[in-house]
């Protein structure tokens, strides 16, 4: 089928998984689980093929990594759908009402969108946590990943499929996978406007940049994670080494983890090095400034565009900052709006911080790695949103639901 017809096939289909309870979502969403649990060995062995595969093109350790599914990663899948059927269901709920002078009671009511479509490269997971997330806000699914995870997400999409097909009431286009890989492809998906309500690019520069030039559909951008944490002259040093060496650490080919570490004057002699040797020993590559260096003499120099990249692996680009308004400056001028942070005791640096920094979201002494929907509480993301319309941060169910203005009247007629 083309891409056209499937999306045109979500848009007829989206009538009626509009019209589904919650209970009946939620038992769809288990089912699911089940099924992803019934067909772990086909997933794994899927899964395998392709990580031969994408060894064997040479590409990238990021990539691979994300695109690996381990025993625990597969039992995390199967607990984010449980997950998501245990969460409240938005769709129905009142978000705010008033009543006029004349009587008239107005109400918001959130409600599916329709259509949600989501191109993604190499992260296998998306599949089954995007179903769940579209099919618990009575949306449709239009699933395109890359080539490099294809039979791994045929056979995620397989077990999906299967468990819709148990449930006569959910139409089995409710959540679709394109196979097809090709540029073509995405361009089609890209511009099936009239079918597709949302799209969300999880992806590199590359593919943001084609759907920001080409997409005729509304879409939210999920954008690079060029993330920094600033270490405050007032910190407590203990919390400032963890979440240092945790945000760059604990998985660097994520788009939280930590990219740039702005560190206060006061404490480039003291603390600084100390630090240093101590991502040195996890394995990770210091790129510093001139003040960096010269305590640190190990770093490497950085030069302009280190400030600018988005490594995703164990590299780190390190500046000394003469203050808050330093760091500031610094994200101001480098930051992505995915994820920042500050490590600080003075509570007037940190809220100052908070307000100053333009993201999605700002961390105070704790790690950028938080910067999840499922650490958020809301279950699984689709994506994290760079932008600030209609949605931004980590996007959870609301953010896959718009609001409809339903007016309550008693006869009431408008006379002006």
């Amino acid at each position: 089928m083309s891409v056209t017809k499937i999306c045109r096939a979500a848009a007829e289909a989206s009538a009626a998984v509009k019209q589904l309870t919650t209970a009946q979502k939620n038992q769809v969403l288990l089912d699911m689980a089940a099924a992803i649990e019934r067909h772990r060995d086909s997933i794994t062995k899927a899964n395998e093929q392709d990580i031969g595969a994408a060894r064997a093109a040479g590409v990238t350790p990021t990539l691979i990594d994300r695109l690996t599914l381990t025993e625990s990663r597969m039992a995390g899948l199967v607990k984010a759908v449980h997950t998501v059927a245990s969460l409240a269901d938005p769709v129905g709920e009142v978000v705010k009402g008033w009543t006029r002078p004349n009587g008239l009671l107005v109400e918001q009511v959130r409600e599916p969108l329709g259509v949600i479509a989501v191109i993604y490269e190499a992260r296998p997971n998306v599949t089954a946590e995007v179903a769940a997330l579209c099919l618990k806000t009575g949306n449709c699914a239009v699933l395109r990943g890359s080539s490099m995870a294809a039979a791994t997400n045929a056979a995620i999409m397989a077990a999906l499929a299967e468990a819709v097909s148990e449930h006569d009431e959910v139409p089995a286009a409710a959540v679709q996978l394109i196979s097809d890989p090709s540029r073509d492809a995405a361009m089609e998906l890209m511009r099936a406007k009239g079918y597709v309500d949302l799209l969300v690019p999880r992806g590199g520069p590359e593919l943001i940049a084609s759907v920001e030039q080409n997409a005729t559909v509304p879409t939210v951008i999920d954008g690079a994670g060029n993330c920094h944490t600033y270490i405050d002259g007032s910190a407590d040093l203990d919390i400032a080494t963890a979440v240092t060496i945790n945000a760059k650490t604990s998985r660097p080919s994520v788009c939280n983890a930590m990219e740039t570490l702005l560190v206060h004057e006061d404490l480039a002699e003291s603390w600084l090095p100390g630090v240093l040797e101590l991502l040195a020993e996890a394995g990770v590559e210091i790129r510093g400034d001139e003040t960096v260096r010269h305590v640190w003499p190990k770093a490497v120099a950085a030069t302009e565009e280190d400030w600018g990249t988005e490594y995703l692996r164990l590299v780190l680009a390190v500046k000394v900052v003469p203050d808050a308004d330093g760091a500031i400056a610094h994200i101001r001028r480098w930051g992505t709006s995915n994820a920042e942070g500050i490590v600080a005791k003075d509570i007037d640096v940190a809220r100052r911080f908070t307000r100053e920094v333009d993201s999605g979201s700002v961390f105070v002494n704790t790690s950028t790695r938080y910067s999840d929907g499922g650490e958020f509480g809301y279950g699984v993301e689709i994506g994290v949103s760079t932008q600030k319309l209609h949605v931004r941060g980590p996007m959870g169910l609301d953010a896959l639901t718009t609001v409809k203005n339903v007016v309550w009247g008693s006869g009431q007629t408008r006379t002006i």
